[in-house]
């Protein structure tokens, strides 16, 4: 009976060392809430454009973090707006920054329209992003293209709130 208890005890010492253990990885890493404040800013258009804790300097978490890495496009149009050259704005200086770094960009469709019709406007979509950036600067032979029309929607949705979500450009780190 006493050795139980003893295993007991020193089963939960051992837990609650754990524990321990993973709030410190979390502080020194930057991961939670500060990663997430981070995020939060880049998206409000906020950030202080200095590096994100926890973040190496060049890779894909580093880019979405610090400029984002999506913009969304109007019905059936591959217009860019004001917001979203915002954000190119910020992806081509950020590209500039680290030469090295190729990107592809996706070019998608909401679920209306044919598959064939979506592809093309995904394209002409994506070829916007590319022409955007190429025209601040980046190096064209960095950037490629790739239009999923419909097919990869990230909100599942059949409404107007879903639909928006899904017209969108985004640029990946390769």
């Amino acid at each position: 009976m006493r050795l139980n208890i003893l295993s007991l005890i020193a089963a939960a010492a051992m837990l609650a060392a754990c524990a321990q253990d993973q709030d410190i990885a979390g502080g020194s890493s930057g991961g939670g809430s500060s990663n997430e404040q981070s995020k939060s800013a880049s998206a409000s258009g906020s950030s202080s454009g200095s590096v994100s804790y926890g973040t190496v300097p060049g890779s894909k978490e580093n880019f979405v973090s610090e400029v984002g890495d999506r913009i969304f496009f109007g019905y059936d149009s591959s217009d860019l707006t004001i917001d979203s050259q915002s954000t190119l704005d910020r992806q081509a200086t950020w590209l500039q920054k680290f030469p090295s770094v190729r990107v592809s960009i996706e070019g998608h469709c909401d679920e209306r329209g044919t598959r064939e019709y979506n592809l093309a406007l995904g394209e002409r979509r994506a070829n916007a992003v590319k022409d955007y950036l190429v025209a601040r600067g980046v190096d064209g032979g960095r950037v490629s293209t790739i239009s999923y029309g419909k097919e990869k929607p990230v909100a599942l949705g059949n409404d107007k709130a879903s639909w928006s979500q899904n017209r969108r450009g985004v640029t990946t780190i390769q």
